[in-house]
């Protein structure tokens, strides 16, 4: 039985068409993936549904009724709830509060907190997903809070569920976690669309694949009929493969580490850690995410002075010279959160190409910003790193993730910096726009440069990284090379078993 069903639907943004004339179909009780190359038209499929945009041509049916078009009210009391990708609780109130908010009417003289709680709980208990109803928000893990916004539909009755990049900010094993339960909760009679870039994640949590490209449906199949090779060819329109890190010499050491301690807000977030990183050389940072990899990004970018220790650039002390300065000695970074960190979503894509470097004479000049230069820059790096749905003013808030992300690394890497902070820098991305960061980022070793990446993504630390170092509640393990680090010396590396790590070398 069809619980969903998507026709013609067409939307268009400018010149831009985002999804062109694409029909979909849901079944009751199914999990169907969506997948598609950054900026293929996946979200704003997912936001027509939804209600938050209306489409220029087609019609959107949940339960054999069509719903009106740009309205999230309807689609939520026609059962429809979606998770986005960054999450849109309020931090300073409750898990319950949350949850509650916007489900009772403005003029209500008393809310019904208890009765609220109860069946808050009683979801929790049915669909396995445990949350304290009075934790505060703001003190929740990324995975707990991912629980509340699934709760939060859940409690708004809804029998169809939209995940845009569920697993984008969660390690693996809470990555691993949700895909249980959401396998569990279609046993019950939910159906689930989840937009991924993630073929392994597609290929273990799904019924059928739709993909598409370009903003074109251009394939569906069942799931256990394709394979990752398949899929990753159907969404690029080519056979994809991921560059190869090559053995070469490598330079004295660029930037190092001595017993450097920090503090986030009073408390020890990396302890005494040491590492070294030469010219022409990737040191790999792995490690389960909340392990210190915040703090040690920080460091790395000016945010956080070192307590103790220190932090030498060939041979100089930087620890506590603050951002601008870093950037100024050659210090670029790929920051974790692209959003809160990376760019400022209101300005164009030209000011945010040149944010990091507006003192420089090449886009300044007596205090006045050099605006044609800028916009030429943009325009430069948009065509180099295929930023898809851009121009030179489009506002960068307006990009997919991914999109964003190859703006960032083309703002670092255009500025030919001596150390390159890669903080996570493939999340959120597809397989073609993978392959295209790695051999960028090998190119910049190639060409000299110090690379610190920072990645929960193992396969992609061991495939770029030379050598390899595991971070466990804020302390550094000894570098192994990266030959050396088959999967029982990583799993215990990253278990804080160093010892038998070393043993088992």
């Amino acid at each position: 039985m069809s619980v969903l069903r998507l026709q013609g639907i067409t939307k268009r943004f400018g010149a831009l068409t985002a999804n062109d004339d694409v029909s979909l179909d849901l079944a009751e009780g199914e999990i169907l993936a969506l997948l598609g190359e950054n900026g293929a038209g996946k979200t704003t499929l997912m936001n027509i549904l939804f209600g938050h945009y209306a489409a220029d041509e087609g019609r959107v049916e949940v339960f054999g009724r069509e719903l009106p078009p740009g309205r999230p009210r309807a689609a939520i009391e026609a059962g429809v709830g979606m998770v986005h990708q960054h999450f849109t609780l309020a931090g300073n109130l409750t898990v319950l509060e949350n949850v509650m908010l916007g489900s009772e009417p403005m003029l209500r003289l008393r809310s019904r907190r208890e009765e609220a709680r109860a069946r808050l709980m009683a979801l929790s208990e049915r669909f396995g997903l445990p949350v304290v109803p009075e934790a505060r928000v703001a003190r929740l893990s990324v995975g707990e809070r991912q629980r509340v916004e699934i709760l939060k539909a859940l409690y708004r009755d809804a029998r169809i569920l939209i995940l845009d990049e569920p697993t984008a900010v969660l390690a693996r094993p809470e990555a691993q976690r949700l895909f249980e339960t959401l396998r569990g909760m279609t046993g019950q009679g939910l159906s689930i669309i989840f937009i991924s870039h993630k073929l392994n994640e597609v290929m273990a949590a799904s019924d059928r694949v739709a993909v598409l490209r370009g903003g074109r449906l251009v394939a569906e199949r069942r799931t256990a009929e394709t394979s990752p090779d398949e899929l990753a060819e159907l969404m690029v329109g080519r056979r994809v493969t991921r560059p190869k890190r090559e053995a070469h010499g490598v330079g004295g050491p660029m930037l190092r580490a001595e017993g450097v301690t920090v503090e986030i807000e009073g408390k020890t977030a990396l302890d005494g850690v040491s590492f070294h990183v030469n010219r022409g050389e990737i040191l790999g940072i792995v490690g389960v995410s909340g392990n210190g990899q915040a703090a040690l990004g920080a460091l790395l970018s000016g945010l956080a002075a070192p307590k103790a220790g220190a932090l030498t650039l060939e041979g100089r002390e930087i620890g506590g010279l603050g951002p601008r300065a870093f950037i100024a000695e050659g210090i670029g970074r790929i920051p974790e959160d692209r959003h809160a960190e990376g760019v400022v979503g209101e300005l164009s894509v030209w000011e945010n190409a040149v944010l990091e470097r507006l003192s420089s004479p090449e886009f300044s000049r007596r205090g006045f910003v050099r605006r044609a230069e800028g916009r030429a820059h943009a325009a430069t790096l948009i065509e180099r790193f295929d930023v898809r749905g851009a121009g030179p003013e489009t506002r960068i808030r307006l990009l997919s993730g991914g999109n964003m992300q190859k703006l960032i690394l083309g703002r670092v890497l255009a500025a030919a910096p001596k150390v390159i902070l890669a903080n996570q820098p493939t999340r959120g991305l597809d397989e073609g726009a993978i392959a295209a960061v790695h051999a960028e980022l090998l190119a910049a070793r190639a060409a000299g440069a110090a690379v610190i990446l920072i990645s929960e993504e193992l396969e992609e630390a061991v495939g770029l990284a030379d050598r390899l170092q595991a971070i466990v509640g804020g302390r550094l393990s000894r570098p192994v090379p990266a030959e050396e680090a088959d999967p029982r010396r990583l799993g215990l590396m990253m278990a804080g078993v160093w010892e038998e790590a070393d043993d088992a070398a």
